[in-house]
């Protein structure tokens, strides 16, 4: 088979990634204003416990606050949080909020609202979950000060707390975290520095925040999620762009401001205009995702799982999604290539296409010859570049593809449909998942086990669960590694899902923008516009 080009599969579609210097700070910030913002996809679910889709947590960082940051070195740091305390043994944590917290509706954020904004978001984050089984007890102890008892030891509870990316623990009130986590929370009420104005919310079209004037900014310095939230615009206007073109010439001409994620394609013109720059918020990159879904044939069979890891060429999915070969790294790991526990155990299928042994695994399946159906996310370039690979791949290997063309937001509701694929479900999906995500067997979303309680495709592989479990108890760094490599061995050999490489995606803005912070998600704090 020859190798599969990025015009024979985009035939005119884009792709995203670019790096480029960081935004200069202005001597001093103008204050006011309304910044234009062209977001990634089109809002429609605003319960960041309740979905791990990113568009949820960006809006999310403008209405909710936290009790912890993470700063632009991935540093954990008190946010809403004045003091803490760890005791001897520690096995108890005790939490003191700081002074000013108010939320949106005037009324005080007191402890009893974060111990239940903590409760739901353990019931349904990877990370909360692995803390909730270590727990015996989140309540306050008086309006101010809450405390989280340990039953058994857990060695990343700060880093549990002050999680970055999806499911990130926003603060809620307690009336509102007291939503079921399987059901999406009806009132968006937060307490961070803008509100969400619901009367200007147009799904598909828009989504306006305003500045909230009762908002106490820490006094430091803003890094990431941590530090101080200084907001300096008066309102934010998101708007829904899913033709790129539009978007380019709405970016050209200053109708809008910001452009969280061009396509490589545009990056050239961008940078030639002298109005526009680019820049590059979180160089540690992203990793691309094939998720089978393990209930339903041919992928509850290990063998059909099997062949999507031999059926992989990551520079194939990188060409095709991305498409400069600078601004993405093949990375046959499951955890980030440049975090702590990259690994090359049990990669070997991975690392290298046999697609005449991903035709043998096929045939040993059992597979009968039923569709596949295939997610293809349509409105963001590299996912439908990866979907038009994988549908050559799988084509070759054997399999009769159905190819179901949907933009992300109805991406979002039909993945969590556990439905046959004729009855509404689906066999695969593309996604992809920021190094943040990634970086340990804690938060990683695709290694987990869990069956009906894992993320969609819902594998069940109980050694992965109890390998994590010793993973979040272990206290010897030489014994976490060895522990992730195991986690890696078994989660490619019964193919939780397959990575197929790494990127680095660009955001671009006028130059009359500044104060953009290098983070994970888009922050509209210390932003300022001229």
């Amino acid at each position: 088979m020859r190798p599969l080009s990025r015009r024979r599969f985009l035939a005119g579609a884009t792709a995203a990634a670019t790096a480029s210097l960081a935004p200069t700070r202005a001597a001093a910030q103008k204050s006011g204003g309304t910044l234009r913002f062209v977001a990634q996809a089109d809002l429609k679910i605003l319960d960041p416990v309740w979905t791990t889709a990113y568009i949820t947590r960006n809006h999310s960082y403008l209405v909710y606050d936290t009790l912890f940051g993470t700063d632009e070195k991935l540093q954990v740091r008190p946010q809403m949080v004045d003091k803490h305390s760890v005791s001897k043994d520690g096995m108890k944590y005790t939490l003191t909020l700081r002074d000013g917290l108010k939320w949106h509706d005037g009324q005080p954020v007191v402890a009893e609202d974060c111990a239940e904004s903590l409760k739901r978001w353990m019931k349904k984050d990877r990370f909360g979950r692995l803390l909730a089984a270590h727990t015996t007890k989140v309540a306050p102890v008086d309006r101010k000060t809450l405390t989280l008892e340990l039953g058994e030891r857990f060695g990343p509870v700060l880093e549990a707390l002050g999680k970055p990316s999806s499911n990130v623990p926003f603060m809620m009130p307690a009336r509102v975290a007291a939503t079921s986590a399987d059901e999406q929370i009806k009132a968006i009420v937060g307490s961070g520095p803008f509100k969400f104005s619901k009367d200007e919310w147009q799904p598909g079209n828009q989504v306006v925040y305003v500045r909230n004037a009762d908002y106490v900014p820490r006094g430091e310095a803003a890094s990431g999620s941590a530090g101080g939230k200084k907001v300096l615009l008066d309102k934010v206007i998101w708007r829904y762009m899913p033709d790129h073109a539009t978007a380019a010439a709405a970016l050209a001409a200053g109708e809008v401001d910001w452009w969280e994620i061009p396509p490589i394609d545009f990056i050239p013109k961008i940078e030639q205009n002298p109005a526009l720059a680019s820049f590059l918020p979180d160089p540690l990159g992203t990793q691309g995702w094939l998720r089978p879904n393990h209930l339903h044939p041919p992928f509850n069979n290990k063998k059909a799982r099997q062949a999507l890891v031999y059926m992989m060429n990551q520079e194939t999915y990188l060409q095709a999604a991305i498409g400069v070969a600078k601004y993405y790294r093949p990375c046959h790991s499951v955890f980030a290539c440049q975090g702590p526990y990259a690994s090359k155990v049990g990669a070997e299928g991975l690392a290298k296409q046999n697609l005449e042994r991903a035709r043998q695994l096929v045939k040993e399946s059992g597979y009968d010859g039923r569709p596949v159906t295939v997610v293809h996310v349509t409105d963001i370039a590299l996912l439908n570049g990866a979907a038009l690979v994988t549908r050559e791949l799988l084509t070759f290997i054997g399999f009769n593809v159905d190819l179901k063309a949907m933009d992300w937001s109805t991406n979002l509701a039909v993945r969590a449909k556990k439905e046959p694929p004729d009855k509404g479900g689906w066999n695969i999906l593309h996604t992809w998942w920021m190094a943040a995500d990634v970086m340990h067997p804690a938060v990683h979303f695709g290694v987990s086990g869990a069956g009906p309680g894992a993320w969609f495709g819902w594998p069940e592989i109980p050694q992965l669960e109890k390998l994590i479990t010793e993973f979040v108890r272990a206290t010897e760094p030489t014994r976490r590694k060895q522990l992730a490599d195991e986690v890696q061995r078994i989660a490619l050999d019964e193919v939780a899902y397959v990575p197929w490489g790494e990127y680095v995606l660009p955001t671009a803005f006028r130059k009359n923008v500044t104060g953009i912070l290098k983070f994970i998600a888009p922050l509209f704090w210390n932003v300022s516009i001229a």
